[in-house]
């Protein structure tokens, strides 16, 4: 623990307030002029519990929000980008020092693997600081509300480096002077200590958000004592868990249940992630979220780290489509394109009746310049325009033979030989179209603009991420992130009914979830909304004549073409970009008649699983109950929770990280071993080590002290 371990209590103090979050009740001042004296009073006390909440900004400021907790799974792979290589494909270069430009990398972002363990120790510290002063605050309400939040950062924190880490060195005061004499606890000791500071936080929590939205509640600590009470009762564990099974998974399904009444579900998807306005809107206060870091857009309180979420899971559509649809702070995210969903990814989802895939991924994009009007003129009658449609991924099945011999045109990019695809429908050119299955083979990454399937620009992204409000291509995003939501409380619960061998009853709780997931009666299933509608809340746009509908310079139509009378009573107009499209591709890729009845997904049985899934466990070649259901639930994982930054976590958890990732990610696939399921310890900690006499540990000690394989 080098890095923690140099640091008086005072700086790590002090390293707080630079990482204040950005909420109202957070605005703290600022200040590194505190003495270790003033976090002994009622006043420091008081303003050091404020600002735990900043902690966790970090978590989502950097390439380690998606490298550590999404790559390298059965989910997603690389894009055409190496920054983040070692996390992708286990090469060597995932080893206990960080990969630097001195060691190969190809440039300085590559996530250090000490970043995380050197970040959460910081919270700790600040953690343990309130817990042994809290008795300086005299409202016995207020102290045991500042408790609970100390301990339910501190527990979050040690659930993170033990689901990284494996074991750890376990502080529960504050540090006095410099202390480098640190030993592992063990996995059973980790756990233990952590699952009570969740116990803890939930018993001295209130239930309402006193501090504001994204207040920790009794329900956010509940939430993860179930959740680390799973962790405990799973394969990683089961050298040792045997005698706490029972009563562990009995109490997670109690706390989930408390969880999944106090804060139901919204009754629309699309309300979780899609219908961002802007900082602080309505959705950011939902019932359903348990714990979300918070952003806005003032820079004042902002600290180090900044919401970079919303570049990671767009594709590179700029360069793909040879600039027919450009870049722009009015396209809701940042072409970064390092999250590539895999072909088993997509094919989770029931395309026609799950409307969650819908609603998780965009589809099209509509084209904010023409690039090639020689081209375009090529196509006479059929010739596209501003406004109009200039990419679309079809999500067509691998049994869809509609497009087998291209019939409506090749598909591509726009380039010479490229797309031809007349869309079957508005009878336009499509400079770039791509399906997912053509002639029953996967190949969307075969489109990619570099000619490398295996580092693919080409995908269809998620969309939880999308910032219409940045001011700024490359700026930060200012919406929340999301960290822990009911949707995953009804998965925390089903998976513990499926450990205790009560298949029907986990099929029962999910079907609860998936009932949210239907098209409802009367529900148009081409409607498309994510958070680039926060465009029109952007300054930019409202102060910036460039971006009105009668400029030149982004040849303005209308921002939300297709304007759909559900979402704006078709009158949002007059804004940038033309890149936003209000229309999914549902009907092109599903190939169904227009229908706006309700579907169905509700499962009878555990013996008689979704097409989607049996598909899945055949390729997996599991059977039996128990991992036929498993498998199941991480496969409603994927529908219900895609991209929600903790994928690699959950499956090292089951050690399924290990069989999953070789049959779905085959840039991971070569590389990926049985040690993988652990992150190595950091070196910069081994290094900094002495035993108790003050004498260096030695090579063998060191090598004792680190996780196998590494």
């Amino acid at each position: 623990m080098k890095n923690i371990a140099i640091i008086s209590s005072l700086v790590v103090a002090s390293m707080l307030f630079l990482n204040s979050c950005g909420n109202d009740f957070l605005y703290e001042e600022q200040t590194t002029a505190y003495s270790t004296q003033h976090f002994e009073t009622e006043e420091g006390i008081l303003s050091l519990a404020a600002g735990l909440y900043g902690n966790i900004r970090w978590h989502f400021g950097f390439e380690w929000a998606y490298a550590i907790t999404l790559v390298g799974t059965d989910e997603f792979t690389l894009g055409n980008d190496n920054t983040s290589e070692p996390w992708y494909t286990y090469s060597s270069a995932l080893r206990p020092t960080n990969w630097t430009t001195s060691t190969g990398a190809p440039n300085g972002n590559c996530p250090g693997v000490d970043a995380l363990w050197n970040q959460v120790f910081f919270g700790i510290a600040n953690a343990n600081l309130v817990i042994a002063n809290a008795d300086k605050i005299t409202d016995e309400g207020t102290r045991n509300k500042c408790l609970g939040e100390a301990y339910f950062l501190r527990g979050y924190n040690y659930y993170r480096l033990f689901a990284q880490y494996g074991g750890v060195p376990l502080i529960d005061k504050p540090l006095e002077g410099v202390v480098r004499n640190f030993q592992r606890a063990s996995d059973e000791e980790t756990m233990a200590f952590f699952i009570s500071d969740f116990e803890q936080a939930y018993k001295l929590l209130p239930t309402d958000r006193w501090r504001g939205v994204g207040t920790w509640t009794k329900y956010s600590a509940a939430h993860f004592w179930a959740k680390s009470l799973l962790y405990r009762a799973s394969e990683r564990n089961d050298g040792w868990n045997g005698s706490y099974k029972s009563a562990d998974l009995d109490r997670c399904i109690s706390l989930c249940d408390e969880v999944m009444t106090a804060c139901p579900l919204e009754n629309d998807f699309t309300n979780i992630y899609g219908r961002w306005t802007g900082v602080d809107c309505a959705i950011e206060s939902s019932t359903e979220v348990l714990m979300s870091c918070q952003n806005n857009a003032n820079s004042s309180t902002q600290g180090r780290f900044g919401n970079r979420t919303h570049s990671y899971f767009t594709p590179q559509f700029n360069t793909f489509s040879g600039n027919w649809v450009n870049r722009g702070p009015f396209n809701g995210g940042s072409d970064f394109q390092r999250c590539r969903p895999t072909e088993y990814n997509y094919s989770t989802y029931d395309n026609v009746n799950d409307a969650r895939l819908w609603k998780s991924f965009r589809t099209v994009y509509g084209i904010n310049n023409v690039a090639n009007a020689t081209l375009n003129n090529t196509f006479g009658d059929n010739a596209t325009a501003l406004g109009e449609i200039g990419i679309v991924f079809i999500l067509n099945k691998k049994s869809d033979a509609r497009f087998n011999g291209e019939p409506y045109g090749k598909f591509g990019r726009a380039v010479e030989g490229g797309s031809t695809f007349i869309h079957p429908e508005t009878n336009k050119w499509i400079p770039c179209a791509f399906p997912l299955y053509l002639d029953g083979q996967y190949v969307l990454t075969n489109y990619s603009s570099n000619g490398n399937p295996s580092r693919s620009n080409v995908f269809c992204g998620l969309n939880k991420t999308q910032d219409g409000t940045r001011t700024a291509d490359g700026g930060n995003a200012y919406r929340d992130v999301i960290m822990a939501r009911t949707g995953e409380t009804y998965l925390i619960k089903a998976e513990a009914q499926v450990r205790k061998n009560d298949f029907p009853g986990a099929i029962a709780t999910v079907n609860r979830l998936r009932q949210r997931a239907e098209w409802k009666n009367g529900e148009d299933r081409e409607l498309y909304v994510d958070g680039t509608i926060g465009f029109m809340n952007n300054a930019i746009y409202i102060n910036n004549s460039t971006y009105s509908r009668s400029s030149t310079t982004h040849a303005g139509k209308d921002w939300m073409n297709y304007s759909h009378p559900d979402f704006d009573n078709g009158t949002l107009q007059d804004a940038a970009g033309n890149v936003y499209m209000c229309r999914n591709s549902y009907y092109l890729s599903t190939g169904v008649e227009r229908t706006t009845d309700a579907s169905s997904l509700q499962i009878a049985s555990h013996t008689a699983l979704p097409e989607e899934d049996e598909a899945i466990l055949s390729a997996l070649g599991v059977s039996g109950d128990y991992d036929r259901m498993l498998n199941f639930i991480f496969n409603e994982r994927t529908r219900e929770l895609n991209g929600e930054w903790n994928r690699w976590e959950e499956l090292s958890r089951t050690k399924l990280l290990v069989k999953r990732t070789k049959l779905f990610n085959p840039e991971a696939s070569p590389n990926i071993q049985d040690h993988h399921n652990l992150r190595p310890i950091p070196q910069s900690f081994l290094d900094g080590l002495l035993n108790e006499d003050g004498s260096e540990l030695t090579g063998e000690q060191k090598a004792a002290m680190q996780n196998p394989g590494y």
